[in-house]
């Protein structure tokens, strides 16, 4: 009986397999030929690993690079919204200085309005006044005491705002100047 007569329908993973054994066993296996390929494959991850790793090393400079020009550029700018918020006080000094033959109420009016627009200007670039009114009890984060008084009110509490204090967000640019009354 032929081979072909015995298995009518080959399987082709049987050939294949068959193939790869007979390829294997008629070339004998040489210990330093492995060791050269798997070195070879070692030396290509290596210089894969190392591109990958200057590639990293470089977005992370990049990256450094970028935030210290952002840091840069926002001190460098940061008080340009402040700035802005100025310039409308600084034109109506110079409208109100360039009217000749002013009146002492137009003086007023317009000093008037200019204050306006600089606590406006001061409010939008959240710059609060620290002005307490007597009787508060004293604080010594958002006042200085000037002087201390006899009043007819309670023991170490306000009896008079002599300057007012500001602060921005929760930092005191300026405390309030104070007296505040002696302790009974």
């Amino acid at each position: 009986m032929s081979e072909a007569t015995q298995n009518p329908h080959p399987n082709p993973l049987n050939e294949a397999e068959l193939a790869a054994a007979e390829a294997t066993a008629s070339t004998p296996t040489d210990p330093l030929a492995d060791v050269q390929a798997e070195l070879t494959n070692l030396k290509a991850q290596n210089a894969d690993l190392a591109d990958q790793f200057l590639r990293a090393q470089a977005d992370v400079q990049n990256a450094r690079r970028r935030a210290d020009d952002e840091i840069a550029k926002a001190r460098k700018f940061a008080v340009e919204g402040f700035a802005d918020s100025l310039l409308p006080v600084l034109d109506s000094l110079e409208a109100g200085l360039a009217i000749p033959n002013v009146t002492i109420e137009q003086i007023r009016e317009g000093s008037e309005a200019t204050l306006r627009q600089l606590k406006s200007a001061l409010e939008r670039n959240k710059v609060v006044e620290i002005a307490p009114p007597a009787g508060t009890k004293f604080d010594p984060h958002h006042h200085q005491a000037i002087s201390v008084v006899p009043a007819e009110q309670e023991a170490n509490t306000v009896v008079t705002v002599l300057q007012k204090g500001y602060q921005i967000a929760d930092r005191v640019l300026r405390p309030a100047l104070v007296t505040v009354t002696a302790p009974k």
